[in-house]
């Protein structure tokens, strides 16, 4: 019987809350994303061509969403190359 009981001490985890912080186009106050800007856009992009995601780039989703548009324009002008 002694195999089947619970256990009455329970752990308590401290759950520390992170600071918010700002993405990289809303602390520079940028209204439009340029897609001829391939330098800052191939930053958002893995060596593969994939674009990162909101949690690995550090982008909010409205920037995020200008990212995605400005890059998939910057592949069709030949800019920047499709995912391999």
């Amino acid at each position: 019987m002694a195999r089947f009981q619970k256990r009455t001490t329970k752990k308590r985890k401290k759950v520390a809350l992170r600071e918010q912080t700002q993405c990289r186009f809303c602390r520079s106050k940028t209204e439009y994303v340029d897609y001829k800007d391939t330098e800052t856009l191939s930053k958002l992009l893995t060596n593969r061509g994939k674009i990162f995601s909101r949690k690995r780039s550090g982008n909010c989703a409205k920037c995020q969403r200008k990212v995605q548009s400005a890059i998939k324009r910057a592949r069709y002008m030949a800019l920047l190359p499709y995912q391999n």
